[in-house]
């Protein structure tokens, strides 16, 4: 099965917790976004903001690759709450990254000046293109590259 490239639409916060956790959710924890993905997929996340009341922050937070099949449900029987899940291998080395500088270069960007309003759905697939220039930008300079 080809590998496939999903950006997830998430305030940093969460975001953060979950790659603390090693684990990604989508659409408020929905089993059926979380499905659509497969092992090795990869996947991104775009913090419109900072956390649900937070400060703008339109920045790619977090960067990896879905670790196995497995789609699990999260939290106690007894809550109400129980989120699925996917495993994820998350780049911990990556910093986050300002969308406006790719809103040129990105497939689902470029020429759009609408592109906010598909990321309502909270996941989305993207290109390759666009994994691997978001993946480009959110990599961390090196003193190599300091010295260009």
């Amino acid at each position: 099965m080809a590998i496939r490239y999903w950006l997830g639409v998430v305030q940093r916060e969460h975001v953060l917790r979950g790659v603390a956790m090693g684990t990604a959710q989508a659409n408020h924890g929905s089993r059926t976004a979380l499905e659509q993905m497969g092992e090795s997929d990869g996947i991104v996340y775009y913090s419109p903001k900072t956390d649900i009341e937070g400060d703008p922050l339109k920045s790619f937070t977090a960067i990896g690759w879905i670790h196995d099949e497995d789609v699990y449900q999260a939290g106690e029987a007894a809550s109400d709450y129980r989120p699925w899940r996917r495993r994820v291998d998350y780049d911990l080395d990556a910093v986050e990254a300002p969308i406006r500088p790719l809103l040129p270069i990105l497939d689902f960007t470029r020429g759009n000046l609408n592109w906010g309003y598909q990321l309502r759905r909270g996941l989305i697939e993207i290109s390759r293109h666009d994994f691997d220039e978001i993946r480009r930008q959110m990599r961390r300079s090196s003193a190599d590259d300091r010295r260009s």
